[in-house]
């Protein structure tokens, strides 16, 4: 699946067309078309926050958009390295709690 691909079907998922996410992010219309196997690094990760996914998932490098929670080794990384073991299950239960306070709204 393609980086427009990928885009696409994120899009269809939030309700918006390809036109109105080019214009919320400030791209030029036709921008995320061209996004067949590269695109440019700074609009991925913009694109990316957007929809709060990795831009390895908009590169094709996983089937998940995002890592769920019980996925320690995914989400246990901070600023390049793992987190100590000691910490894992607090950091896991205030990441629980957030998504709970959240989804409770």
């Amino acid at each position: 699946m393609s980086i427009y691909q990928r885009i696409k079907e994120l899009a269809k998922n939030k309700n918006i067309s390809i036109r109105e996410l080019e214009h919320q992010l400030g791209f030029p219309n036709g921008t995320l078309q061209k996004w067949v196997d590269n695109a440019n690094s700074q609009k991925l990760k913009k694109v990316a926050n957007y929809f709060n996914v990795s831009t390895d998932y908009l590169l094709g490098n996983g089937e998940r958009p995002t890592a769920d929670l019980d996925d320690l080794e995914t989400i246990m990384m901070f600023g390049g390295k793992p987190v100590p073991e000691e910490d894992k299950q607090t950091v896991l239960e205030i990441l629980r709690r957030l998504r709970d306070a959240r989804d409770h709204k």
